[in-house]
C-alpha cells in the first residue's frame, strides 16, 4: 500500500470512526419539545379569560412533561387552593396521560368511575387527581406539557377553560 492509499484510509477511517461516536453521543443525549414562555404564558391567560367569561375566578397552570411549572396565572379573586388544584391537575394530565393513553383528568376520571381498580393505587402518589381540568397537551400525537385549571365550581367547567386555551394556541403547536 502506497502512502496516499494509507493517508485514505485513515482519514475514512477517522470519519467513520467520528460519526459513530456522534451518533452513540446522540442517542445519550435526549432532547425534548417544549412550548415557548409566551405561548404558555398566552395559554394560561387564554384559560383564565375564559373562565372568567363565565363568572369563574380561576388559575391556570403549564407544566413541562417533567412537572415543572412554566407558567402560572392566578385569576382576579381565584382563592389561594386553586394554586394548588391547578397544577395537580397540570401534573396529573403531563404525567399520567401518555402513559395511559387517556389525555385529561376528565378521560381518566370517567375510566374511574367505570372501573376503580384500574387507577386505585394511583391517587396515593403526590400532586396526582382525577378531577377534571388537566388536559396534555400535544404536537402531533407527541405530549409536550399539562395544562390544569382549578377554582371553578366543578371540573368540567375547569375543563371547558383548559380547552378554549389549548384551541387559541393549537394552530401554532407544530
Amino acid at each position: 500500500m502506497n502512502m496516499r492509499a494509507i493517508v485514505r484510509f485513515v482519514t475514512i477511517g477517522a470519519a467513520l470512526l467520528g460519526c459513530a461516536t456522534s451518533a452513540a453521543q446522540a442517542e445519550n443525549v435526549l432532547s425534548r419539545k417544549r412550548l415557548s414562555a409566551a405561548l404558555a404564558m398566552e395559554a394560561v391567560n387564554e384559560a383564565v379569560a375564559a373562565c372568567k367569561r363565565n363568572g369563574y375566578a380561576v388559575t391556570a397552570i403549564i407544566v413541562d412533561m417533567d412537572g415543572v411549572r412554566q407558567a402560572v396565572l392566578r385569576g382576579d379573586d381565584a382563592p389561594v387552593h386553586t394554586l394548588d388544584s391547578a397544577y395537580a391537575k397540570a401534573y396529573s394530565a403531563a404525567s399520567l396521560g401518555p402513559v395511559r393513553k387517556d389525555y385529561s383528568t376528565k378521560a381518566i376520571f370517567e375510566r374511574i368511575s367505570k372501573n376503580p381498580s384500574t387507577t386505585a393505587s394511583l391517587g396515593n402518589l403526590p400532586n396526582i387527581t382525577f378531577t377534571p381540568g388537566g388536559i396534555t397537551i400535544l404536537v402531533g400525537t407527541e405530549p409536550i406539557a399539562g395544562i390544569g385549571v382549578g377554582g371553578a365550581p366543578g371540573g368540567n367547567f375547569d375543563d371547558e377553560c383548559a380547552e378554549a386555551a389549548i384551541k387559541k394556541i393549537s394552530d401554532r403547536l407544530k
